[in-house]
């Protein structure tokens, strides 16, 4: 799931414009690539030919990249409207219809196919982004814990309440001090240190 998206109305366009310059991007470079292997023998005629495929195929591509991100976006929001909350599911239902939409001309089998492929595309998407982000959560998880100073061997006889965050070692044990200050604000901190 992603967090740092644009608001909704907004969405709207950002996921277009990402869409257009996705599709003119990929759109490039495919094209320069198969008008080049399509043009006649010569190095100047393959690479002109590679020029004429991108300016004849691109924008139709980038804009049918652009139409289907406003409309999956659009009705993301319409859901995410409607069922007021955001979740992966609306980005799975958004998929399915989207697909669903753009193959309306082509007749009832090809909607109910293209929506069905949409979703399943949609489903996998969300679910690899899930897994990326438990793996990623439990390994920060596992690097950001709290140690109690009592439990761990190397600092038996410290105050309970006194914890420790670390990513690498320990303090040594040698000589250990707790002590209670006062910091600039008025308020109370215990401090570690290590003697020397």
């Amino acid at each position: 799931m992603e967090y740092n998206r644009e608001p909704c109305p907004w969405r709207i366009m950002d996921d277009c414009g990402g869409a257009f310059t996705m599709g003119a991007i990929c759109g490039t470079l495919f094209q320069s690539i198969i008008g080049f292997r399509n043009a006649p023998s010569g190095f100047q005629r393959r690479f002109y030919g590679g020029i004429m495929t991108v300016k004849n195929r691109v924008p139709q591509i980038s804009g049918n990249f652009a139409i289907w991100g406003c409309l999956f976006s659009a009705i993301e929001c319409t859901l995410i409207h409607f069922r007021s909350k955001e979740d992966p599911w609306n980005s799975i239902l958004s998929g399915a219809l989207t697909g669903g939409v753009l193959a309306a001309r082509t007749g009832i089998p090809s909607m109910i196919g293209s929506a069905t492929v949409g979703g399943i595309f949609l489903a996998l998407v969300e679910g690899f982004g899930i897994m990326a982000t438990r793996l990623h959560a439990d390994a920060f998880a596992h690097h950001m814990q709290m140690y109690e100073m009592e439990n761990l061997p190397e600092f038996h006889g410290l105050p309970p309440r006194a914890r420790l965050g670390f990513t690498g070692a320990p303090v040594s044990t040698e000589s250990v001090t707790v002590t209670r200050q006062v910091n600039g604000n008025g308020m109370e901190v215990d401090r570690i240190s290590k003697g020397r």
